[in-house]
C-alpha cells in the first residue's frame, strides 16, 4: 500500500481510503461482515476510513466505531456533516447550531474522542461560510476534530472560503472531497488546480463511476432497473440515453485496455484517478469482501504515459460523460429566482 501527506496537515494517509457508504440497510445490512470488511482492509495497509452522518442515518458510522474498537489510534477517521437527519427543523445544513451538535452525535456513534478529518458534505446557500469557517475552527481549538475540509464544493467556492478564512483569521479547508472518474473529469478543468493552489488534500468520491465501471453494465447486455444502484437513478442505466450510451462505448474501450494491461476494469479504474497529482486518496466504497479484494489486488497498480494517453483517447481530459452530481444540480440552475430578474426589473430595463 502506498501512502501520501493530506494535504497540509501532515497527516500520513493510505492512496486507498476506505469508502463505508455501502455498510447500511441499503447497501450491506450485516454489521459483522462490514465489520470483518473493515478489519481485511486495515490489514491490508488501509489506514484511512471515510464515513458520513447521513449514511444509514448513522447507521455507518455506528458499524464504523464498533469496528474500530482497539484500533482507533491507527486509524485516519474521516466523517461528514450537513445533509438531513432525523425529522424537524434545523437539523441540516452548515450553520454553527447544526454543526456543533452533529458532531457531538457523530462522536458518539463513532464511539471516539475526535475525528481526524470533519467534512462540510455540501455547500449551504443559506449559511454564510464565515459562520461555518468559525465553527469548524473552534471545533479544532477544542480537540474534537483533528482537521476539516469541504465535499463537492465548486471551485470558487472552494476560493471563497479559503479568502474568507484568511481575512477573519480563521481555519481553512485543508481538503476537498470531488467525484472523479475516467467517466467524469470535469474536476480537471478548476477544481483540481485550485485544490493544488491552496495545498489542499484531495479524496475522491465514485472512482467507479456509479458501478459503470465495474464491468457489471455492457453495450448490448440488459440492465435490469429494479435492482442494485440503477433503482438509485434509473436515468443514469437506460441505454437509450445518448449520455448512457456514450459511457457504454468508452467502457468497451477501457475493458480492452485493462485486458491489454492485465489488470481489472475497477483497478484500472481506480489507478486512473490517484495518477494525478493534485489527487492523494480514492475512496473505494466496496459491498463484500469479494470487492475489497479485487480492488486492493490493484492498489501497486501504476499507469504509465502511454495507458494514460489511451484513457484520453477514450475520454478527453475535463470531459464528463455524466453529471456525478445528480440528482444534486447546483441551486444555481434549479432555483429560477436566483437566474431570472425579476419581471418588474425586466420590463423596466
Amino acid at each position: 500500500m502506498r501512502y501520501r501527506t493530506l494535504g497540509g496537515t501532515g497527516i500520513e494517509v493510505s492512496v486507498h481510503c476506505l469508502g463505508t457508504m455501502m455498510f447500511q440497510a441499503l447497501g450491506n445490512p450485516d454489521h459483522d461482515d462490514c465489520a470483518r470488511i473493515i478489519h481485511t482492509a486495515l490489514d491490508r495497509g488501509i489506514n484511512f476510513v471515510d464515513t458520513a452522518d447521513m449514511y444509514g442515518q448513522g447507521e455507518s458510522e455506528e458499524i464504523v466505531g464498533k469496528a474500530l474498537r482497539g484500533r482507533r489510534d491507527d486509524v485516519v477517521l474521516a466523517t461528514k456533516v450537513h445533509f438531513t437527519m432525523g425529522e424537524g427543523r434545523n437539523r441540516s445544513g452548515n450553520s454553527r447550531r447544526w454543526i456543533l451538535k452533529a458532531v457531538e452525535d457523530s462522536l458518539r456513534r463513532l464511539d471516539t474522542d475526535w475525528i481526524d478529518l470533519y467534512q462540510i458534505h455540501r455547500p449551504d446557500p443559506e449559511t454564510d461560510i464565515e459562520e461555518t469557517l468559525s465553527a469548524l475552527t473552534d471545533l479544532v481549538t477544542q480537540g474534537k476534530i483533528r482537521a476539516f475540509g469541504c465535499s463537492t464544493f465548486p471551485a470558487e467556492e472552494i476560493a471563497e472560503a479559503h479568502h474568507v478564512s484568511e481575512r477573519r483569521g480563521l481555519g481553512r479547508f485543508r481538503t476537498e472531497q470531488p467525484p472523479y472518474s475516467i467517466l467524469a473529469r470535469g474536476i480537471e478543468s478548476s477544481v483540481l488546480p485550485v485544490c493544488r493552489r491552496y495545498g489542499m488534500g484531495v479524496l475522491v468520491w465514485s472512482p467507479l463511476a456509479f458501478g459503470f465501471l465495474t464491468g457489471k453494465y455492457r453495450k448490448d447486455r440488459p440492465v435490469d432497473l429494479s435492482t442494485g444502484r440503477p433503482t438509485i437513478r434509473p436515468e443514469q442505466f437506460d441505454p437509450e440515453i445518448a449520455a448512457n450510451a456514450a459511457k457504454l462505448d468508452a467502457v468497451e474501450r477501457l475493458v480492452e485496455l485493462a485486458s491489454d494491461l492485465g489488470c481489472t476494469l475497477p483497478q484500472l479504474a481506480v489507478a486512473f484517478t490517484v495518477a494525478h497529482p493534485a489527487v492523494t486518496s480514492a475512496i473505494i466504497g466496496p459491498r463484500t469482501a469479494e470487492q475489497l479484494d479485487d480492488l486492493l489486488k490493484g492498489a501497486e497498480l501504476t499507469l504509465d504515459d502511454a495507458a494514460l494517453d489511451r484513457i484520453d483517447a477514450i475520454v478527453p481530459p475535463g470531459t464528463n460523460l455524466y453529471n456525478p452530481n445528480a440528482p444534486l444540480p447546483p441551486r444555481s440552475l434549479t432555483d429560477t429566482a436566483l437566474r431570472r430578474r425579476p419581471l418588474a426589473d425586466r420590463a423596466a430595463a
